[in-house]
């Protein structure tokens, strides 16, 4: 019997170059979708999925990431004696449990396999989930985002999971790509994978989105692994080997991922997550309609 997943990894050291001049001051994870930070829709995320212990793996210039997930005195003090009970219990409620919450520092940006080894110790010798929270999910027509489909392929095939998404041909180049074997419907077989092949060599049009189930052994991979695309440590590369040893599947997301790390991503983010909320949607539609009518 596998065990279950109970902690996740999330690499937030990352400058947020793509989205400049806003992430000079303010970390790319903070930015937010409708009303809350980008780094808390894929928390939420991951609580949804079951997970219990929340593990950042930090920058310089992030402590805001570390107080947003703490207590807030004056805050909470102002709301209850304002008499704001819905606020209050909305902003309580997003708080994960005390001792739930661990931080480590990256101290020089090396990659994400490296990201991902830096938490090594937090982690444990358990399978762990990583969320990369650029990419944040809105649920298919099952009602689960992608990392609770994640957890559902892994009771059902253990060993290593990675999230899939069908990719245009032309953009291959820019992800990690999966090659598929045996195929079980919502799930298949991984025989091999790459990062950022050169145009017109990706081994089929699946990508890695940003949700991964691994077992410890990548750690003691990660710390060997020479660095790859971009000069860096990538995980696809720790992935690779691991997958010489041990079986790992891809999950075919049915819902959609939106990539907050670029500006377009971050737009649409913001009109889906919008039209997703009963108690927005309604004006915001209203308000979009009329803003379209002007293209």
């Amino acid at each position: 019997m596998s065990k279950p997943i109970r902690k996740a990894v999330f690499p937030v050291a990352g400058l947020g170059t793509r989205v400049l001049p806003a992430t000079k001051t303010v970390p790319k994870e903070m930015l937010t979708v409708v009303d809350r930070p980008v780094l808390q829709h894929a928390v939420e995320e991951a609580r949804e999925a079951g997970i219990e212990h929340f593990i950042f793996v930090t920058g310089r210039n992030k402590a805001v990431i570390e107080d947003h997930f703490d207590m807030a005195y004056e805050l909470e003090d102002t709301l209850k004696r304002r008499g704001k009970e819905k606020e209050l219990a909305e902003l309580l409620a997003d708080l994960p449990k005390a001792g739930a919450t661990s931080f480590t520092r990256q101290q020089a940006p090396l990659g994400l396999g490296h990201a991902v080894w830096c938490a090594r110790d937090i982690v444990g010798n358990e399978p762990f989930a990583v969320v990369l929270p650029d990419m944040i999910t809105l649920p298919g027509k099952g009602g689960k985002r992608c990392l609770a489909q994640c957890v559902e392929a892994y009771e059902k095939h253990g060993g290593n999971i990675i999230a899939a998404e069908t990719a245009p041909k032309d953009q291959l180049h820019q992800y990690g790509v999966l090659a598929p074997g045996k195929d079980y419907g919502a799930t298949f077989e991984i025989t091999g994978m790459v990062e950022k092949p050169p145009k017109g060599t990706a081994p089929s049009d699946q990508i890695i989105s940003g949700r991964y189930i691994l077992e410890a052994s990548i750690f003691k991979i990660l710390e060997k692994v020479e660095k790859g695309a971009g000069g860096e440590i990538q995980l696809t590369d720790g992935m690779i080997k691991l997958s010489q040893k041990r079986p790992f599947h891809g999950v075919r997301f049915d819902g959609k991922t939106y990539d907050t790390g670029s500006k377009l991503g971050f737009l649409a983010a913001n009109v889906a997550f919008a039209l997703s909320r009963p108690d927005i949607a309604p004006g915001f539609k209203a308000d979009l309609k009329k803003i379209v009518g002007k293209l």
